[in-house]
């Protein structure tokens, strides 16, 4: 039965499956916190994670700095119950290891809420790692400390996490947390290894000699509370942000690894011109980006400003081989960008899965799809016909 409450509640930890069963609206952070006495935690952990909820990690297949190792939200959920547009309530994968069929979880984990409203889901639990060690890597430019994340993965490593301040955002972070980050670098890495204690004792010796070799300077936290401290300032750059200017705008495009020094120099490009403030901050294992424009809507003009900044770095991230979105989704902003990754084709099949989801064009409408390829449009033109949509 379906929960009339706000649907925030940890319904059942299965142990011997290694899930929980948990309404949407469950905080991400909260139920890490609730699996603790269990030395389990949910790995997907965005920046927003004290705010975000398991629904809305569904919603966008959203990732966070642990996803290079761990994978991001589709790779943790196993099934999840779904009311669709008409009622019909329908579990969408299960707890055996190969489902029948189709992947039609996988097919829901992504789509923005166009396919149907999830009530309850099943994720998968990971064990906390019996040890960990955190890395923060600093450089005198840019080039260095992307061409050491290159390194450390060229070398075979998968740490569990790589995330990437440039200087500015460093700078804003000190202020806002105090976290012991090095103002006079040009460009930090944050590098986290986990596993059995030999292991990483080994993989951070490496890391550690890559950045040497990049002419970086290390600090390995010495303890829980330096490695917590660390973190905290990575994930309060978006809020440290407000003491700088009240309002910010920013995209999450992916980019080759190989070309994110390119990307990044463009980008300095585009706000220089525009005499704008831009913080960079982005999980560079992977090369998703998030350029933060840092704002004042006051100021006459101003808004309109950036957003033709954030149009044409998507733009940039596009002509460099990347994609839209890594974890934010695409919603109405980036909707009309869509023609830039899709092909007129690509964009008429995913409006027909979405109308095996949603016939009656109830779901999140005018979203993700551009036009002709949106919701409303296809419901019209059934609609003359006399066909339901689908």
């Amino acid at each position: 039965m379906i929960s009339t409450t706000r649907m925030n509640r940890v319904l059942e930890v299965d142990l011997e499956n290694s899930v929980a069963w948990v309404e949407p609206g469950v905080i991400n952070l909260d139920l890490s916190h609730h699996l603790l006495r269990y030395g389990l935690h949910f790995a997907p952990d965005p920046s927003s994670q004290q705010v975000c909820t398991i629904g809305g990690n569904v919603a966008n297949n959203s990732g966070g700095p642990h996803c290079l190792a761990y994978g991001v939200t589709s790779a943790h959920i196993v099934a999840v119950e779904v009311v669709l547009s008409n009622g019909e309530v329908v579990m969408l994968g299960g707890l055996e290891a190969e489902s029948a069929g189709y992947d039609l979880r996988g097919a829901f984990v992504g789509s923005e809420g166009m396919f149907g409203v999830a009530t309850r889901v099943a994720v998968k639990l990971t064990r906390n790692p019996p040890s960990v060690r955190t890395l923060l890597l600093s450089f005198q430019d840019v080039e260095s400390a992307a061409a050491t994340v290159g390194a450390i993965i060229a070398a075979g490593l998968v740490p569990a996490a790589v995330e990437m301040m440039d200087k500015r955002c460093v700078e804003a972070v000190e202020d806002f947390v105090h976290a012991g980050y090095p103002r006079d670098a040009e460009a930090v890495l944050l590098v986290e290894v986990d596993g059995m204690a030999g292991g990483v004792e080994a993989q951070a010796s490496m890391v550690e000699e890559i950045a040497i070799s990049q002419h970086g300077s290390v600090r390995v936290a010495a303890d829980e509370e330096e490695r917590q401290l660390l973190w905290k300032g990575r994930k309060s750059a978006f809020g440290a942000i407000a003491r700088i200017k009240p309002d910010y705008y920013l995209h999450d495009t992916v980019v080759p690894r190989s070309k994110l020094v390119e990307v990044l120099r463009a980008i300095y490009s585009i706000i220089d011109e525009r005499d704008l403030i831009v913080l960079n901050v982005f999980h560079a294992g992977d090369g998703n980006l998030h350029p933060i424009i840092a704002y004042d809507s006051r100021e006459p003009g101003m808004s309109e400003k950036v957003r033709e900044a954030g149009h044409e770095i998507i733009e940039v991230s596009l002509r460099a081989g990347g994609v839209l979105s890594g974890e934010h989704g695409i919603g109405v902003e980036k909707r009309d960008f869509m023609p830039m990754m899709f092909s007129e084709h690509d964009l008429d099949q995913q409006a027909r899965l979405r109308g095996a989801f949603d016939g009656l064009c109830m779901m999140n409408p005018g979203k993700v799809l551009p036009s002709p390829h949106s919701c409303s449009d296809i419901a019209k033109l059934s609609e003359a016909k006399g066909e339901l949509w689908g």
